[in-house]
């Protein structure tokens, strides 16, 4: 590919989508970032394109700056959260970055552009009662139920995410010496540790459940479908709803729930935050620091409850 530059993009809109799946497969590729965050990445940058051609201008020339901003007010016209429009931007940055970085182009039009500040929400937890209440669903009685109970006792006691919850395979499990091994954002590796309780599940649902799921011997997957394959992200939501509106839990609850109740119910005991960041694979300790928030809105209403003269 050429390089472009401000002359010849002046005369003719520059069709930028070979240069959007490259930056692709080098994200791909170079950094080996998650399927997930792949798609996040190809999705908002091709929304980005489509606007530029809706609207007949360009992408790459001397007054891209003025057409991201206008593609960001755009979104803001259009009622997308702060999240969205921030996301959004980061994609856009990380593309022309490579663009200069690759010498594509020779300015980056994003540089300068900062993203709007993100309030902070904290995150929505369960009660210690309704996680208990929640992991009492799973029925013994079938092959699905060890197998409902074995990732919801395994999420809450190790905190990872769905993702990685269901990319298990069977060897990722230490039963023995409590442990497993998962791969995080960017293919990561770590070890959890992982509860009596929980592995005790998961031996039962390895015993008596998998084998009767499972349609061939060569499937790696620790946990499966009624058809024998690799359950699903969607598979595992539609089971925690199932599963919460059987507890009477009143609250939304997602996939995270779990993860973030694990991480909060552990610094609520005095768990090192340091320590807790690690199990949760967070590469900054900063995203994990929210959770301290929570627990002291959690300590200021036993505060309020308590204290006589609160």
């Amino acid at each position: 590919m050429q390089v472009i530059s401000s002359s010849t993009a002046k005369k003719r809109v520059v069709n930028v989508e070979g240069y959007v799946n490259q930056f692709i497969n080098y994200l791909a590729v170079e950094r080996g970032l998650a399927q997930n965050t792949l798609e996040s990445y190809g999705r908002d940058l091709r929304q980005f394109q489509e606007y530029v051609q809706s609207n007949d201008t360009e992408i790459i020339n001397d007054s891209a700056r003025t057409t991201i901003l206008n593609y960001l007010t755009n979104l803001q016209e259009k009622g997308r959260a702060v999240s969205t429009i921030s996301r959004n931007l980061a994609a856009i940055k990380s593309f022309y970055q490579y663009m200069v970085r690759e010498q594509y182009i020779t300015q980056d039009p994003a540089a300068s552009l900062e993203a709007p500040k993100l309030e902070k929400k904290l995150p929505k937890i369960l009660t210690i009662n309704e996680v208990e209440e929640l992991l009492k669903q799973p029925s013994s009685l079938v092959p699905t139920g060890f197998r409902d109970k074995a990732m919801l006792e395994l999420l809450y006691a190790t905190g990872i995410r769905v993702s990685e919850l269901i990319s298990l395979n069977t060897p990722d499990v230490n039963l023995d010496m409590g442990y497993i091994k998962c791969y995080g954002r960017g293919a990561k590796e770590r070890i959890v540790p992982l509860g009596s309780i929980a592995a005790k599940c998961v031996q039962e649902y390895i015993a008596k459940g998998r084998p009767k799921l499972v349609r061939t011997y060569e499937e790696a997957a620790l946990f499966v479908n009624h058809h024998g394959n690799r359950l699903t992200r969607q598979g595992f939501w539609k089971i925690i709803k199932k599963y919460a509106h059987e507890a009477h839990i009143a609250q939304e609850i997602t996939p995270h729930t779990l993860r973030h109740s694990f991480a909060t119910h552990l610094l609520e005991n005095g768990a090192d935050l340091r320590a807790v960041q690690e199990m949760l694979g967070h590469a900054d300790i900063s995203t994990t620091q929210i959770y301290t928030h929570v627990t002291k809105n959690h300590l200021k209403e036993v505060y309020d409850k308590t204290h006589p003269r609160a």
